[in-house]
């Protein structure tokens, strides 16, 4: 039979963490403002007087001018559904109207030059948050972009260039493959759609289905899903305070300043690149995050443009 001495186990060593237990938990219960509600249940006051409802969807919806019609039921469900979640994922909702006022700046124009609609801008909230994330498809950038998709549209991408993280060329190839689209679909929804499914994935369904409205079609969830999240980020964004979100001028992230030096040779070390040009390696990759290497060895003498601080 198995003996244990208490009192050897429950020496003095142990009393002074075991009361200070008691002790915290005592007072937390303390602070906590607590009281027993007619059910004899512990309820807790909410913080901030935080209600939990649905959020505004406006009557009428659209996506790079075209209508969304969201009378239809099914339509409407999947878009609220989408409302829903980026209104009460905070976190990340939160950086993306903190971050946009620092990017819009850069992708706008770029838009604008191809006549991309600016709704567009909206997929970068959705696609990336404006990191600089890798997929588990290994899709890259601000913009998603796969090794062969970027190549296709001019990127260069190796070990010591990878221009799919330079967001300006990230989205100059993004407004091609997006005029691309356009171009088969005739449709700025269908463009988009093809941009989470592919050009190809879309032309299946089209001709599987024998459909030619995008709201018809049975797509996958994530596809299907893909233009709500979109659309509803644009909504939020352009509204924030009606999805509780309150952000004054003072809280978001302002545009980068930066000047920039051209090379057309190699360079042996950013490092000491970067100490030349009086900033240092951490500042001259934030600015630069297509250099992936610390070095660049540029046999073909092509011409780059170097963002180093203003």
């Amino acid at each position: 039979m198995l003996k244990i001495n208490f009192r050897k186990h429950l020496s003095a060593t142990h009393f002074p963490s075991f009361s200070l237990g008691i002790i915290f938990t005592l007072f937390l219960l303390l602070i906590m403002n607590f009281s027993y509600s007619d059910s004899g249940l512990l309820s807790v006051e909410f913080p901030q007087d935080y209600k939990i409802s649905s959020p505004l969807i406006p009557n009428e919806l659209t996506f790079a001018g075209e209508r969304i019609p969201i009378e239809d039921d099914d339509v409407k469900e999947i878009f609220e559904r989408e409302f829903i979640v980026n209104t009460y994922f905070h976190s990340s909702t939160l950086f993306s109207l903190k971050r946009a006022p620092r990017w819009f700046p850069v992708i706008q124009p770029i838009l604008a030059k191809y006549n991309i609609p600016d709704d567009f801008k909206y997929i970068v909230m959705v696609e990336s948050n404006f990191t600089n994330v890798v997929s588990p498809k290994n899709a890259v950038g601000f913009w998603q972009l796969l090794k062969s998709s970027a190549e296709s549209f001019g990127l260069e991408v190796n070990d010591e260039v990878d221009e799919r993280y330079h967001v300006e060329k990230s989205t100059e190839a993004a407004c091609k493959y997006l005029l691309d689209a356009y171009n088969r679909f005739g449709s700025w929804t269908f463009a988009a759609a093809s941009y989470n499914m592919g050009i190809g994935g879309i032309n299946r369904q089209l001709d599987k289905q024998r459909e030619t409205k995008f709201f018809n079609l049975l797509l996958n969830e994530e596809t299907t899903r893909y233009i709500g999240r979109i659309v509803s980020m644009k909504y939020i964004y352009q509204n924030p305070s009606n999805y509780g979100y309150k952000i004054s001028p003072d809280d978001v992230y302002k545009p980068i300043g930066f000047k920039t030096v051209v090379i057309a040779d190699s360079i042996m070390s950013w490092t000491n690149f970067a100490k030349a040009n009086e900033t240092n390696y951490k500042t001259l990759k934030k600015l630069n995050p297509w250099l992936r290497d610390n070095k660049l060895t540029n046999k073909k003498k092509y011409i780059y443009q170097i963002k180093l601080p203003d």
